[in-house]
């Protein structure tokens, strides 16, 4: 195994194969970032391993992505790595604000509680999931999730480079050919299944011709990895972004202004620099000692010592794939969905592609699924990654309010300095400037508080089983990126509700926990043990597992806070029926007469065996 770039030998101990000599396994994916990682966990959870590849020597060595938020963590805490997520987290404390100052060092001018850290939202979160946000880079994410698929018996290869597919008709054998970066050798592998994590330049899309839609990209942005112990400032600037903006320097071009973001408190940091506006040679390379000046600016103390790690460009985009899939080829990630990291929805939007899919490649390739419920992957996800990239590129607009405010936007350093001193005036024109900064400031919750872009999925596929609702689904919240709204709608995430038993002598559980882990789950109440009874008889006719749980008054589990009372929307005798991702895929308001048909007749839909 390879870790953050050190390379041993390959996972069996040999070489690459010569051409003549295909590997056979069912399941190549290509790609080991969040991705791909977190698909062969999921996969593994279900029994099923194959090769996965990646063209990087080992995990990576920038720490790109770090937010993971609730909705991805309650995918790894399916498997049971939650925990080991949060060990190597930065402490949720460090996450409190997000800032905006002259340089790290000097005056603040503005801060806004993030992350789930607001005063009055904390019980918002608390009701969303019994997951919290936490930082953790990708340098130290991916060799969690790379680690976990090995020791579960996935083949990992590192310094493997995929060329090219070739397919045996439309859902036919696939030959992949692939070269080792180490020894030149190229070699092909045999599989069923073709999975393309393989990022922004995926050439599995490319082959595959993929529609991309794009909208005009937003520029360059320039990554500047540093070590700087910045501790003695930190314990009044708990933070992990703080926006830098320097009205009164003449910066360069490629230099405007930044975003700093902690990647180890308080020593590592990835300064994120923004070129000026109209700022358009994206071939521009600084030197070293360019980007040293810049960077001790926006530190402002020139007795910390300064480290530049690394340095790398990137481009600010918005792209999304127009279907995910094709065959039995399936994409996700960066691959199918490019975006800049505002709102942090990155590496969490992979996670979830990845949780998404497992499982219905895991019922299709045992024969309890039809091949249909592999259809769903695409016309669940992709409508979700369009909202993300969406999202993410108006967060990024978003900030451009309060760079106006602060004297930001002209091109004149003069104006930018008498535009910025009127924050100070006591004027008319001041008050309006202090209060339009203050105003933009506060908006920017819909990026450090967007819990409702974050958790408000709404699925519609043949895996969703609508035919029983009488009535249209809710309209969203009045403010869909800021406000979770919990639903039982078919199609919506199952809401969290504490719940334990009736002498209770463990610590409460969350309803999450009792779907997932692999199987189907259904969720009743007082009167609905009919509901429980024709689950079994449902599982044991499908060959499907089925648990089933009844919630309230002396029931399995009671409702330890009144919660799920207040947002099952089923009378006690209804119940849930929830796939193995936690999506409920059908609900009855009531208990039925014939609870056996119902139950076979939706299972078999969502299953694809009508």
């Amino acid at each position: 195994m390879a870790v953050n770039g050190t390379t041993t030998t390959l996972p069996n101990g040999t070489s690459p194969p010569h051409a003549k000599d295909p590997i056979e396994t069912p399941f190549l994916i290509v790609g080991a970032g969040p991705a791909g990682s977190a698909l062969a966990c999921f996969l593994a959870s279900h029994g099923l391993t194959g090769v996965m590849l990646s063209n990087a020597p080992g995990t990576a060595k920038e720490p790109r992505a770090h937010i993971t938020n609730p909705a991805a963590l309650e995918c790894l805490r399916d498997i049971g790595l939650e925990s080991e997520v949060i060990s190597v987290a930065t402490p949720q404390s460090h996450m409190e604000h997000t800032r905006w100052c002259h340089d790290m060092a000097g005056v603040e001018y503005a801060r806004i509680h993030s992350w789930g850290n607001q005063p009055h939202r904390r019980g918002e979160y608390d009701a969303a999931s019994p997951c919290r946000h936490v930082d953790v880079p990708q340098t130290l994410l991916e060799p969690i999730l790379v680690k976990h698929a090995i020791m579960k018996g996935w083949k990992m290869r590192f310094d493997s480079t995929f060329e090219r597919f070739e397919r045996d008709g439309a859902d036919g054998p696939i030959t992949s050919t692939i070269t080792d970066n180490i020894t030149g050798q190229t070699y092909r592998i045999r599989s069923k299944y073709l999975f393309g994590c393989d990022g922004a330049r995926s050439n599995i899309i490319r082959q595959l011709d993929i529609p991309l839609v794009k909208e005009p990209g937003q520029g360059l942005a320039i990554n500047v990895l540093v070590e700087a112990d910045l501790e003695k400032y930190m314990k009044t600037r708990t933070g992990n972004l703080h926006w830098i903006m320097q009205p009164e320097i003449e910066h360069p071009p490629w230099g405007f202004t930044c975003i700093n973001r902690m990647v180890k408190s308080w020593h590592e940091w990835m300064f994120i620099i923004f070129p000026e506006p109209g700022f358009t040679d994206f071939r521009v390379r600084p030197t070293n000692e360019a980007y040293m000046k810049r960077i001790r600016q926006f530190i402002g103390d020139d007795e910390i010592a300064v480290k530049i790690l690394d340095v790398s460009k990137w481009y600010i985009n918005e792209i999304v794939a127009e279907r995910y899939s094709d065959g039995n080829i399936f994409c996700m990630g960066d691959a199918v969905h490019r975006h800049p990291p505002l709102n942090g929805l990155g590496s969490n939007t992979c996670v979830q592609d990845a949780f998404n899919l497992a499982w219905k490649v895991a019922y299709a390739e045992k024969g309890l699924a039809g091949p249909k419920v592999l259809d769903s992957y695409s016309s669940e996800r992709q409508p979700i990654g369009e909202g993300v990239i969406r999202r993410a590129n108006q967060g990024l607009r978003d900030h451009v309010g309060a760079w106006d405010a602060l004297g930001m936007m002209p091109s004149d350093v003069e104006e930018r300095k008498r535009q910025h001193a009127e924050l100070s005036a006591p004027t008319e024109a001041g008050r309006k400037r202090r209060q339009r900064l203050s105003e933009q400031i506060a908006y920017t919750e819909h990026e450090f508080g967007g819990i409702g872009i974050e958790m408000n999925q709404r699925y519609e596929s043949g895996a969703v089983y609508l035919k029983n609702e009488k009535e249209a689904r809710q309209p969203p919240p009045e403010d869909p990126v800021l406000e979770y709204q919990a639903s039982t709608y078919p199609g919506s995430r199952l809401p969290h509700a504490w719940i334990n038993k009736r002498v209770p002598n463990q610590e409460n559980v969350s309803t999450i926990d009792l779907a997932g882990h692999g199987t189907f789950c259904l969720i009743t109440g007082v009167g609905g043990e009919a509901w429980k009874e024709a689950a079994s008889r449902a599982a044991s006719k499908l060959g499907v597992e089925i648990n089933a749980y009844s919630v309230g008054w002396t029931q399995d589990w009671e409702d330890v806070y009144g919660d799920w009372a207040r947002r099952r929307e089923i009378e006690e005798d209804g119940c849930l029926l929830v796939r193995p991702d936690r999506t409920i895929c059908w609900r009855s308001m009531v208990m039925q007469k014939d609870c056996d048909e119902a139950v076979m007749r939706v299972m078999k839909s969502v299953l694809g065996k009508e």
